[in-house]
């Protein structure tokens, strides 16, 4: 650990018995869903033909909804204490939040300006910020790569990936 950076000398955001109780939910929706799917798919055996679509889904999402269900009342039905621990403390979620939300604007701007502009703004923006490495460096790197994929994807292999202006108006 580095000097303050322990979890027990943080404020916690959310303890792990929260964090239990919300995973299992989320696992016995997500398990609800795909039984409903594989019910209206058909998960028996069919004679002469093997089992149904919904066969092999239907019967992991029953196991995984039982798995999950057993860790919510363990999660429910826990002593004071047990599992009261911290999941996550404030500057930990903060660094997390700090890559989380920059991804999810970069998946935003491949929309409007293509992957590669939008890689080589993200990677830039990235090696300046959190990376803390000159302005030259940042640059360097930040549009090498989105060239080097570029020339990789669309014309040695010829995989069309998503594109904006610059390359509409580079002729791709």
């Amino acid at each position: 650990m580095h000097g303050n950076d322990s979890s027990d000398d943080q404020e916690s955001v959310v303890s792990n018995r929260t964090m239990d109780i919300v995973v299992a939910l989320l696992l016995i929706l997500v398990s609800a869903i795909v039984i409903y799917d594989s019910a209206r798919l058909g998960f028996g055996w069919r004679e002469n033909e093997g089992p149904a679509s919904g066969y092999f889904p239907f019967y992991i999402a029953v196991i995984m909804a039982f798995a999950s269900l057993m860790n919510l009342l363990r999660a429910v039905l826990a002593r004071d204490g047990a599992g009261s621990g911290s999941f996550v403390s404030k500057p930990a979620l903060m660094r997390v939040l700090a890559v989380l939300i920059p991804s999810f604007i970069f998946v935003w701007v491949i929309q409007l300006l293509g992957l590669y502009v939008a890689a080589a703004i993200f990677i830039t923006a990235f090696m300046l910020t959190l990376g803390r490495e000159s302005i030259f460096r940042s640059l360097l790197i930040g549009i090498s790569i989105p060239v080097l994929l570029f020339i990789l994807f669309e014309i040695w292999f010829l995989v069309p990936l998503p594109k904006g202006p610059v390359e509409n108006f580079l002729g791709y």
